[in-house]
């Protein structure tokens, strides 16, 4: 035995999956005799990197923990009363476990295989269900990123349907929270939208206006009657949009019972941690007739090939990718796996349960207000649901000190101050708040006895403004109140979803890649959950740290000057990115600057982005190989060079090749008065090898939910920081409440400074446990897995581009648009992959009859092996169609197989049971049954129904 007491166990072994063995053999199938023989054949040199990155040597998984834990003791959680749309919340124990952090549910995918998403459908539809009740609209989406994002879809909504072409003001109520307004001037500037700010009592209405947002209860806490607001607005066709707390309409008369067209806010405080800013739930909700108009996702219900109840994304579930640059909006990611959290709270809870709460923090508020008025303060809303305010005149420094001291943190505005009531708040923290604002005026607390108080309070309703109307009436929030019933019935649902935990998910452009458990314990801590977004900077150093590290990393491995953390999704990160050159440009006296040029195989949300940031898109075409054509490149940025604002470019490709001309490309776009916005969609096979600084790329967006690890959450969370040349730095976003305003900032493109802050801990953990060699061989190996697979199947699926050495990146495209004329149709191999026990790969994009298939460096090369079993057993499948078998019933065409078709007593097929059922032998090892059979897309969207059904239409969906 030779004793060693440096060893140090590296997650690097345990992030990349392939060992020594596995490696070698790949290495030998693919052709090559070493993986960094494989890289030169694959990334050209002219791009590589000389150098290692400046990053700084890995921790053990142990050594992180125990560092983090002394980084979050740098953050003071001092009890929150700042409110201002993020209040502390009780996360139900048995959501927490079983589903915040439960990779189950945290490691799906987006729900586009509905068969094998039927789980996360159901408590998509659940919140569906949940807003609509609670804000009395008739139909809601499955979540949005934010409310401020979320109020800026609605402005948007409502100028896309206005009658008079010529209106180009919106009115926004001066009481909207100061966050929600920064994100509307942001999203309005490229539209030409003027924002109308002022006092909804006393705005002349007038025909440019095209529509009005309010905030309910307002965003100082006062509850104002906004009916006949409404009733105005309608006379003139103006559309209003109301942003409501959530919570508040347990007990205030819902907006779409006294005239709102929109209904938007957070869910936030419906279980979801603060997390210094996100990630968070928004809801949008309208009438029935602008569900065409809807931004997002909508979850619809419909019926399986057997005629059984089914769940499906309905409508526009991919707008950007048909639109492209006629979309309305470039959302991709939502905020899933928080909506779920919420809408499973309403199912704890219940309405009983949720108008309990409502009903304590408004009676705590009350009595609170009640008790400091006895003390002789001045409470200056007449009227509130959880928010008072008082002038404390002298006395405000005073109070602030008195607050800090017993680590409570109030909302202050000059000499005001603002005290907003939630969930955790108990009698004895009204108590602790009287006590002192007692000692200030040198009294005590028996002068303004809460508890003698009690007695005496009323409530600051108005009566006409008190909810009398039901909701959350369906069954499924009345029947899971016990924890036994509520655990299972969470355990009923992740059962009919495939997720990490099942197998491989192999989505190009998504990099499904592990999301260790490491990376996600810190999430939940405490010092890092309980901290709200605009919590004093003395308080938040634990925060700052994990902050300024993470910029500094990710400057390091993408070669840029500075990443702004505030974009929260891949596709606000490209409308971000695109807005700080359009501001680059401005500042240049170059404003007209509004050509982009996108490659026709570019991702939907690139031009979607585009357009929302005031461009017009011009394509350019890619050649026989999936590569952008240069000469047609040269051409167009030469014709449009006096007014060519940007080029955006996937790297490597969206074909999955890098291309050996990139740096001709982003020469050419600079020549001619441009800038280069890089998609860092994949920048899985980037990192270590090359970077978009290294390409000549002037701003790039990283998706951290793919490249560095942050969990897909069945559909968001995500998180797209950008990463800027020194030149561009001036522009990144600022912020209203935080200052992080930089000289010449845009205004915020979401409604926390720092985006989703506390997811950005996962990618903080990556980084550091595996440094920057772990970084560059987990690039290294995702090229290798592809490589692998693409040998394997390319015999059997043309393989259909690849660079100059015949190798492709990290991910390929499987060529299977020859099936059709025989009948077989690439949807069809995507449904019979699941009974395999396999999620599809990526369908018909970025080519129609394609499949694009990424494995990532996290899977072993047993599980490669598995899904290329599956992969050449159905080719063989294929053949029998091509061949003979009834083109209209068939294995693949009635693929998935249930369970209760495979077990019905009648059994009329061509092909076997066990074929149909256990096709390879490793799959009778470990079945995932799907839930339901083949969805029926086309009914579901004649017959849209978004909120779940009465129970007794359950018998309606079966044959």
């Amino acid at each position: 035995m030779n004793l060693n007491t440096d060893f140090k166990e590296k997650f690097e072994s345990r992030h990349i999956a392939p060992d020594g063995t596995g490696t070698a053999e790949m290495l030998a199938i693919i052709g090559v005799n070493s993986l960094d023989e494989l890289i030169q054949q694959t990334v050209p040199e002219q791009i590589r990197l000389k150098s290692p990155m400046n990053l700084p040597a890995p921790k053990s998984e142990f050594e992180y923990i125990n560092d983090l834990k002394q980084t979050a003791s740098k953050n003071k959680v001092f009890k929150s009363f700042i409110g201002k749309g993020y209040y502390d919340t009780i996360t139900p124990p048995v959501i927490q476990r079983n589903i915040f952090e439960n990779p189950g549910w945290y490691t799906q995918y987006t729900p586009y295989q509905a068969e094998v998403s039927q789980g996360r459908l159901q408590a998509l539809l659940n919140f569906q269900t949940m807003v609509a009740d609670l804000t009395g609209m008739e139909i809601a989406n499955a979540s949005l990123l934010d409310e401020g994002t979320a109020a800026a879809e609605a402005m948007f909504m409502q100028y896309g349907l206005r009658k008079n072409p010529q209106a180009n003001i919106f009115f926004v109520s001066e009481n909207l929270f100061p966050q929600t307004i920064d994100v509307l001037k942001t999203r309005s500037k490229p539209f030409g939208i003027e924002l109308l700010i002022g006092n909804h009592e006393t705005i002349e209405l007038n025909d440019m206006i095209f529509g009005a947002i309010v905030q309910y209860p307002a965003g100082n806490g006062c509850i104002y009657d906004y009916t006949n607001f409404a009733t105005e607005l309608h006379e003139r066709n103006i559309k209003l949009t109301v942003v409501a707390d959530i919570m508040s309409l347990a007990i205030l008369t819902p907006p779409g019972e006294w005239g709102a067209d929109v209904v938007v806010g957070s869910t936030q405080r419906f279980g979801v941690p603060m997390g210094f800013g996100g990630p968070h739930a928004a809801y949008f909700a309208t009438k029935e007739v602008y569900k065409r108009n809807i931004p997002g996702r909508i979850i619809g219900v419909t019926v399986d090939n057997t005629g059984n109840y089914a769940l499906r994304m309905a409508l526009q579930t991919r707008e950007q990718h048909i639109r492209r640059d006629k979309a309305s909006s470039n959302i991709c990611t939502a905020q899933a796996l928080l909506a779920i959290m919420a809408g499973m709270y309403a199912v704890y809870h219940g309405p009983t349960g949720i108008k309990n709460i409502a009903v304590r923090i408004h009676s705590l508020t009350t009595l609170l207000a009640a008790s400091l008025e006895k003390l002789d303060y001045k409470q200056l809303n007449t009227s509130f649901f959880d928010t008072i305010r008082f002038d404390l005149g002298q006395l405000s420094t005073s109070i602030h000190a008195e607050a800090i001291n017993n680590e409570s943190n109030f909302s202050y505005n000059g000499t005001e101050a603002t005290i907003s009531i939630d969930e955790t708040t108990s009698l004895e923290d009204v108590k602790m708040i009287v006590k002192f604002f007692a000692k200030v005026k040198g009294k005590h607390l028996n002068d303004a006895n809460p508890d003698l108080l009690k007695k005496e309070i009323v409530s600051a309703i108005p009566s006409a403004l008190q909810r009398s109307s039901s909701y959350l009436t369906h069954p499924i929030f009345n029947s899971h109140h016990a924890e036994h019933e509520m655990l299972r019935y969470i355990k009923s649902l992740e059962a009919k979803d495939l997720s990490l935990c099942h197998s491989m998910i192999p989505l190009g452009s998504c990099t499904m890649k592990l999301n260790a458990t490491t990376e996600m314990l810190p999430v939940t801590w405490a010092e890092f959950s309980k901290i709200h977004p605009f919590a004093p900077t003395d308080q938040v150093g634990g925060y700052m740290q994990v902050i300024s590290e993470l910029n500094e990393w990710l400057c390091a491995i993408t070669g840029f000057a500075e990443m702004s953390l505030q974009p929260n999704s891949g596709a606000q990160g490209e409308y971000s990115g695109l807005m700080v050159i359009r501001a680059y440009h401005a500042g240049r006296n170059e404003s007209h600057r509004n050509i982009v040029l996108i490659p026709a195989s570019a991702h939907g949300t690139n031009p979607a982005s585009a357009s929302m940031a005031g461009s017009k898109v011009v394509v350019i075409k890619c050649d026989a190989n999936g590569n952008i054509d240069v000469e047609d490149l040269n051409a167009k940025a030469i014709q449009y060079k006096e007014n060519l604002c940007a080029l955006m470019v996937t790297y490597p490709s969206t074909h999955g090749v890098f291309e050996e001309a990139i740096i001709e490309i982003c020469s050419i776009i600079h020549q001619n008065g441009g800038q280069v916005y890089m998609d860092g969609a994949n920048m899985n096979a980037q990192v270590g090898l090359t970077s978009p600084a290294t390409i000549g790329a002037d701003v790039c967006h990283l998706n951290l939910h793919k490249t560095f690890c942050i969990p897909h959450g069945g559909g968001g969370p995500g998180v797209g920081p950008i990463g800027v040349a020194k030149h561009l730095v001036p522009y990144l976003p600022g912020h209203s409440v935080v200052n992080i305003n930089n000289e010449h900032s845009i205004s915020a493109v979401s409604s926390a400074p720092w985006g989703s802050a506390s997811i950005l801990l996962i990618s903080h953990a990556y980084i550091a446990m595996m440094g920057p060699e772990g970084l560059t061989n987990a690039t290294k190996y995702a090229i290798l897995n592809a490589n692998y697979v693409k040998s394997r199947l390319e015999n059997h699926y043309p393989v259909l581009y690849s660079g100059s050495q015949g190798r492709c990146a990290h991910e390929m495209i499987l060529d299977c648009r020859a099936f059709k004329h025989d009948g077989v149709e690439v949807t069809d191999i995507a449904k019979r992959l699941m009974d395999y026990g396999f999620h599809a790969p990526t369908v018909s994009f970025p080519v129609a009859g394609t499949l694009m298939v990424e494995p990532t460096e996290s899977e072993p090369k047993h599980e490669l092996d598995r899904f290329c079993d599956a992969m050449i057993a159905i080719r063989t499948e294929v053949d029998e169609v091509m061949n003979g078998d009834d083109k209209h019933d068939n294995i693949l065409k009635n693929a998935p197989h249930t369970a209760s078709v495979v077990t019905a007593d009648v059994w009329e097929k061509a092909y076997s049971r066990n074929k149909a059922a256990f096709p390879l032998h490793y799959v009778a090892e470990h079945k995932f049954w799907p839930a339901v059979g083949r969805v029926n897309d086309t009914q579901g969207d004649r017959t849209l129904i978004c909120s779940c059904p009465p129970i007794e239409a359950y018998a309606e969906f079966t044959v």
